[in-house]
């Protein structure tokens, strides 16, 4: 799957918002299955379903990273 025309939010004290043609692969490379053409991934690293985001981080009062 090509990356081109994929689009990456960022929400700020959520997840990253994915939309478009993309592919997520895990830490030995293997393809992430995704049955949806957006995707919400966990950043604050609670989620039950990771890599995906289920909404935890608002009961665990998730805030961005600052620089």
């Amino acid at each position: 799957m090509s990356a081109e025309g994929a689009q990456i939010v960022v929400c700020p004290q959520g997840p990253l918002i994915l939309r478009g043609d993309f592919e997520i692969l895990d830490a030995e490379g293997e393809a992430v299955p995704t049955s949806r053409e957006t995707v919400a991934l966990c950043r604050c690293g609670s989620s039950a379903i990771k890599p995906f985001c289920d909404g935890t981080h608002k009961l665990k009062k998730f805030e961005m990273p600052r620089d």
